[in-house]
C-alpha cells in the first residue's frame, strides 16, 4: 500500500483522504462468514476476541459473562474458521480487587499486517492485560486494568495475576476522560521507538464529564511504560473521542509505514459498528469518515456489530467481532473473500 508523502512532519501530519481510502479497500471484509464461537448455554454471553498464533496453531482468548461477571477463556483453531474451546485462564476469585471481573486481552502480539501474529515473551513469560473489578454485574462498579502472565500461553492454565491494578480511575494522574472507570485495554510494543517508551497501552475509559444529554461517554486513550508493570498516562487528551456514546476496544496493526487502529463506535449514532483510524506515530490519529467496516445486517448482529480483531493471513482478511442479535452475544467472522464458497484456502 502506498502512503502519501509531503513536506509536513511525518509523525504528526494528518493522513490524506487518498491513503485512508486505500486502507479501507485493503482491510474491508464484505463477506460475513457467520458465527464462529457461541456461549455454552443461553445463560451466558461471549465477548471480545483476541487472535494470535503459536507453533502453526491459532488461538483465541475471549471472555464469558455469566450474569455476575467476566472470566477469560481460551480456544484454538487450525484454520481460523472452526474453533474448539480449551478452558479458563482467568477465573473468579473470592476476596481480591478483581474477584468478579477478569476480562483478558493478550499483550505484545506481532502487529505487522500479514505478519506472524505471535505474542512475544518478556522475562520468559507471556503477558495480558485485563479489565478487573470486584462488583458483580455487566461492567459493574469501578473497573481498572490488571496485569497477568504465564509461561505457557497455549494451555488452559490459570495465569498469575499482579496483586493490584496497573491503571485505575483513582490514580493520582487520572485525567478528565478516565476518572470514573476504565474498560478494555491493548498493550503493544513501540518497536520503532516513536513515543520514547517501549510499551504502549490503548484503553477506553469513561470520565465524570457528561455529554449534551447528561450522559457519560467513552474515549480511547493511551498510557506508556518502560517495564510493563508501571504505567503513566500519555498526554492530557484522549486519542479518539466523539464526546458522546462510545469509542472503544482498540486493536493496532501496521501496514508498511502506517499504523491502523480498528475500534468500534456506538450510540453517537444508532447501534454499534466497526471503524478505523490511521497514524504515522501511534499518537496522532486520523479517523476514517466513510462507511463502517462492519455494520449490522444479519439476524445474529442486528443489534450490535462491534469489538474488532482484524488480521490478514494467506491473502485473506479476517475480521472477528462481537455480535448481538437473535443468537444472543456471540463471536462472528467477516472476510475479504467469501469462504463459504471458496474451499481452496489452506490454514
Amino acid at each position: 500500500m502506498a502512503c502519501d508523502h509531503n513536506g509536513a512532519s511525518k509523525s504528526q501530519r494528518v493522513v490524506s483522504i487518498e491513503t485512508m481510502n486505500t486502507v479501507f479497500e485493503t482491510v474491508r471484509t464484505p463477506h460475513k462468514y457467520g458465527i464462529v464461537l457461541a456461549p455454552p448455554d443461553s445463560t451466558k454471553m461471549v465477548d471480545s476476541p483476541t487472535i494470535f498464533r503459536v507453533d502453526n496453531t491459532w488461538y483465541m482468548t475471549y471472555i464469558v459473562f455469566d450474569g455476575k461477571g467476566y472470566e477469560t477463556w481460551l480456544a484454538e483453531s487450525a484454520d481460523l474458521l472452526h474453533w474448539d474451546t480449551k478452558g479458563r485462564i482467568l477465573s473468579f476469585t473470592d476476596t481480591t480487587w478483581d474477584a468478579s471481573q477478569k476480562a483478558g486481552y493478550v499483550s505484545l502480539i506481532d502487529i505487522e499486517w500479514g505478519g506472524t501474529y505471535q505474542p512475544r515473551q518478556q522475562n520468559g513469560r507471556y503477558w495480558l492485560s485485563y479489565l478487573g473489578g470486584s462488583s458483580q454485574g455487566y461492567e459493574a462498579g469501578q473497573l481498572g486494568i490488571g496485569l497477568a502472565s504465564t509461561e505457557d500461553i497455549t494451555e488452559p492454565l490459570e495465569w498469575t495475576r499482579n496483586p493490584t491494578p496497573i491503571l485505575s480511575a483513582s490514580d493520582a494522574d487520572a485525567r478528565w476522560y478516565d476518572n470514573l472507570t476504565i474498560y478494555k485495554s491493548l498493550i503493544i510494543e513501540d518497536t520503532e521507538g516513536v513515543t520514547g517508551h517501549p510499551y504502549l497501552m490503548y484503553y477506553n475509559a469513561k470520565g465524570r464529564e457528561k455529554d449534551a444529554n447528561g450522559e457519560g461517554f467513552e474515549s480511547i486513550a493511551m498510557a506508556v511504560s518502560d517495564d510493563l508493570e508501571n504505567w503513566k498516562r500519555y498526554g492530557e487528551q484522549p486519542l479518539i473521542t466523539m464526546h458522546q456514546g462510545i469509542c472503544g476496544d482498540a486493536q493496532i496493526t501496521k501496514i508498511n509505514d502506517l499504523y491502523v487502529m480498528f475500534y468500534f463506535g456506538a450510540f453517537w449514532r444508532p447501534g454499534a459498528f466497526e471503524r478505523f483510524a490511521c497514524s504515522y506515530d501511534l499518537i496522532h490519529w486520523t479517523p476514517w469518515e466513510g462507511e463502517d467496516l462492519i455494520a449490522p445486517s444479519e439476524p445474529y448482529d442486528k443489534q450490535f456489530a462491534h469489538k474488532p480483531w482484524v488480521i490478514k493471513w494467506n491473502d485473506v482478511v479476517y475480521h472477528f467481532y462481537n455480535a448481538v442479535g437473535d443468537q444472543g452475544r456471540v463471536i462472528v467472522l467477516a472476510t475479504s473473500k467469501d469462504l463459504r464458497t471458496d474451499t481452496t484456502l489452506e490454514p
